[in-house]
């Protein structure tokens, strides 16, 4: 009899908790409705299976609990019984698998006016491409991708030239409009979910899955990787931007073609070299790097790092926070670089600069160290040399006080809070696994041991 008791109130705790629950399906913004309905059916399908079962279950302890006077009737067949089950086993599956069928086979019938966006995933960052004004997106290759090249466009293919392309994980698509999304991964199985839009879908290397949706509500919606796709998988993070339509064309026309990119003129080092008499007043003649200055050292660091970071700086992506206080004092010092032109000509410069190593400051366990940097190593490389295809800059052989530093600002909101930093986002997540001043410390004394 108690074990009855306890099966009925964990089936009235159960209806209980589920009508009462604030944990519910977040506002819909786009037209996939059915997928509610299909979610709601499943549950009221499952629901009932499980109190009828759970109260059949404490039913028959009840009535059929055991009395001495009675003895228990052995029937190992019963035919009637088992064709009542098959039955009503089959229909609730067909309930469960049917809507299921008809809202996917809606998922993958795209409007003829649908328009077309690319979603490019990779370890562990969001990129897109949208078709240009001939509306034909143009032929990749992954062979062909590169820093240079990060979408792997072919360049002898016509329909590339005019492509759109969005290197930032904020996507902008307008409202009311429905859209086809071509979804291609660059390395291993992504998955792109937008909780809001009931959207998802897997994305397998080699192939190009798509889906289409209808956003209908204005605002900002999270993107999200919903398949394990490696350390950082939990911080590989985007944004759906949903506008109006003349906030829309806006936006796209701020993009960069294809062949605008490709026709980026190489920094000139010379024309850097006047420019980088600024630089120098802090970070050395040679690029050093000073302590007393708060400068760290530049030389050798990746161009592409540097351009991102004194773009970050001029836009205030860095340097905000009030705590921040000589990420202040480079603020007004990257302002004085005019454009994206100055700034590959100040980098370009850079990169001609001698890789002297600077003295180590940071004292730390580099054994315990070790252990700890294998977290970082999938995204900076296993010495530390740092890697393009997942935004991570060179560690080994840089400033160790600056690496310290950074690290705790990571942890502590100072750099990577702002909306719009997403590669500073992913950083303070990461960051947090380093839980004290000893670690950050261990880990910057490793770094030290890397050549």
């Amino acid at each position: 009899m108690p074990l009855a008791i306890v099966i009925v109130l964990l089936v009235a705790g159960s209806l209980l908790f589920h009508v009462l629950s604030p944990w519910w399906f977040t506002p819909i913004a786009s037209n996939w409705s059915m997928m509610d309905d299909t979610v709601k059916l499943t549950f009221w399908v499952t629901g009932v299976v499980f109190v009828a079962v759970n109260l059949f279950m404490a039913y028959a302890i009840v009535k059929f609990r055991h009395r001495k006077e009675q003895k228990a009737l052995y029937k190992p067949e019963d035919n009637r019984l088992e064709w009542v089950l098959t039955i009503v086993t089959t229909v609730g599956v067909a309930l469960l698998l049917t809507p299921g069928l008809f809202v996917w086979a809606k998922f993958v019938t795209v409007p003829v006016e649908a328009t077309e966006v690319e979603v490019v995933g990779q370890q562990w960052n969001w990129s897109y491409r949208f078709p240009g004004k001939d509306g034909t997106l143009g032929a990749t290759d992954a062979a062909l991708i590169s820093a240079d090249n990060p979408f792997g466009v072919d360049p002898n293919d016509p329909h590339g030239q005019d492509d759109i392309l969005v290197a930032s994980p904020e996507l902008h698509l307008p409202i009311n409009k429905p859209v086809k999304v071509l979804l291609r991964s660059r390395d291993v199985t992504h998955q792109f979910a937008v909780p809001q839009f009931r959207v998802k879908m897997d994305m397998v290397p080699g192939m190009v899955t798509y889906f289409w949706f209808t956003p209908t509500r204005v605002g900002a919606f999270n993107v999200l990787c919903e398949q394990l796709c490696g350390v950082a998988h939990f911080a590989m993070r985007g944004r759906v931007v949903v506008d109006d339509e003349a906030t829309y064309q806006a936006w796209l026309a701020s993009q960069p073609t294809f062949a605008q990119a490709r026709a980026e003129v190489a920094g000139d080092p010379a024309a850097g070299a006047a420019l980088y008499a600024v630089c120098s007043a802090c970070h050395g003649a040679q690029g050093q790097g000073n302590v007393a200055m708060n400068a760290p050292k530049l030389a050798h660091q990746a161009g592409w790092y540097l351009a991102r970071q004194l773009k970050s700086f001029k836009a205030g992506l860095r340097g905000a926070d009030s705590r921040d206080v000589y990420g202040q004092q480079m603020s007004p010092m990257a302002a004085t670089l005019a454009d994206d032109a100055a700034i590959r000509n100040v980098v370009a410069y850079i990169a001609t600069l001698p890789d002297e190593r600077p003295a180590s400051t940071v004292h730390g366990d580099a054994a315990r160290g070790e252990s700890l940097y294998m977290t970082c190593g999938a995204c900076h490389g296993t010495a530390g040399q740092g890697v393009w295809a997942t935004n991570a800059p060179r560690l080994a052989g840089m400033s160790d006080w600056y690496l310290a530093r950074q690290l705790g600002n990571f942890q502590h909101g100072v750099r990577g809070a702002h909306a719009q930093d997403f590669p500073g986002a992913q950083m303070a997540q990461l960051a947090a696994a380093l839980r004290d001043e000893r670690s950050v410390n261990d880990v910057v004394a490793y770094l030290d041991t890397l050549r």
